[in-house]
């Protein structure tokens, strides 16, 4: 058998189902200007999507700035890795301005947020080292670490006994190999909305001496008095070694930084191929980094919007008796208890007939029997969205309960 051959036969966990998602539940297309309403399938839609926190997406300054930067520059320019031949002042002064704005010596401006932390972990050890981390890292991060050539433990998420029990593992280990001790974890958990326990595993540091590097692309622009993340939020940045956003989240564009001391960033620059040997972001979307940065910075009426969205729609939940799970973040999923069959049909239910357009989780993302609604509030939603929604919400439980989406046409 080769290749094509067997592709035909093993689509793999998620293809198993496209012969009925793709293009509905899987790959849908939304379309219009990025907002709270967007049209899916030719009608508008409430949409819960969209990690477009602080609603820069739309931004008249945005915009503004996403067209001058590719009038002046193109969508060519740099031609070029930046080691090579793709560096600009615009790349050096984004990242001397996150660097300021995360407290952090220096900056590395990142061409992809997936890639750039595959390629930092890549970089950062080798077969003597021991990386220690969270259960529910981002897929990112356990791509990097398919890289490494040492050893690796998990902690349960965000279990601070589990973490110090395999620190003690990898401490054992490096005594041996005379090498170092790297603990990765996020800011924000994607799924869930958890903060990690940054705070907690800072504490351990002296004991274990190890350095941490923590992803906090849905921490950056929300959390924190100034937005500057998830450190800032637990007033422990400082112990944060390795400090990575990426600009898919509140920055509403692409790319991504990693901030930590002028020696670590150097080093990064030198050594993590995803940068050496692919091109460079490209200037239009610096020119927007620039003012989406600023906007973050001097308009902290954005992330009170979103807070005020965030707040109202979570306490609605809850207070509806959903289980929103540990959420402490705008990331919000509503658990609800059913088959994929019935999650398919409740979510068909929500778009046809009651226009609300939001993700599905179910297995094997998530154990089986489980399904997760996941909302993103955002500022540019309105509390009239907020309430129209928790109002539907309790009609599809209902609908649920019932039995309704094991019965085809009876999901009104």
């Amino acid at each position: 058998m080769n290749i094509l051959d067997k592709i035909k036969t093993r689509l793999g966990p998620l293809g198993d189902h496209a012969h009925y998602a793709h293009g509905y539940y899987a790959y849908p297309r939304l379309e219009g200007d990025i907002s709270n309403m967007m049209l899916f399938n030719e009608k508008k839609k409430l949409v819960w999507s969209l990690n477009n926190y602080l609603g820069l997406a739309n931004h008249p300054e945005v915009r503004k700035a996403d067209a001058e930067g590719a009038r002046q520059y193109g969508l060519a320019y740099p031609m070029g890795a930046r080691m090579m031949s793709g560096n600009t002042k615009l790349h050096e002064e984004f990242e001397e301005k996150i660097a300021d704005y995360v407290q952090k010596e220096d900056a590395f401006l990142l061409n992809y947020g997936y890639q750039g932390m595959v390629s930092i972990i890549d970089s950062l050890v080798d077969r003597k080292d021991v990386i220690v981390y969270d259960a529910e890292s981002h897929a990112c991060i356990i791509d990097g670490m398919r890289l490494h050539l040492g050893k690796r433990f998990v902690f349960k998420h965000n279990d601070i006994k589990d973490c110090e029990k395999q620190l003690e593992r990898a401490k054992k280990i490096v005594q041996e190999t005379k090498g170092a001790i790297l603990v990765i974890t996020e800011g924000v958990f994607g799924m869930r909305g958890d903060q990690g326990k940054l705070k907690e595993i800072v504490a351990l540091k002296d004991k274990f001496d190890f350095s941490l590097l923590v992803d906090d692309a849905h921490g950056i622009g929300c959390l924190g008095k100034t937005g500057a993340g998830t450190g800032e939020e637990q007033g422990i940045q400082d112990g944060i070694d390795f400090y990575f956003g990426t600009f898919a989240k509140s920055f509403a564009g692409i790319g991504a930084f990693v901030a930590s001391t002028k020696e670590a960033i150097l080093f990064l620059k030198y050594n993590m191929r995803s940068q050496i040997f692919a091109k460079a972001l490209p200037m239009p979307m610096v020119f927007g980094a620039l003012k989406r940065l600023e906007l973050i910075r001097t308009k902290p009426e954005l992330r009170e919007k979103l807070w005020t969205i965030t707040h109202n729609l979570q306490n609605g939940l809850t207070d509806a008796g959903f289980d929103i799970g540990n959420t402490n973040s705008p990331v919000t999923p509503v658990y609800l208890n059913g088959t994929i069959g019935e999650a398919t049909a409740l979510v068909h239910d929500l778009r046809e007939n009651h226009q609300i357009f939001c993700s599905m989780v179910v297995y094997p993302v998530v154990p089986k029997g489980m399904i997760i609604l996941r909302l993103i509030p955002t500022a540019v939603h309105t509390l009239e969205d907020v309430e129209r929604t928790i109002s539907v919400f309790k009609k599809i439980r209902t609908n649920l309960n019932l039995g309704y989406y094991n019965q085809p046409g009876e999901t009104n």
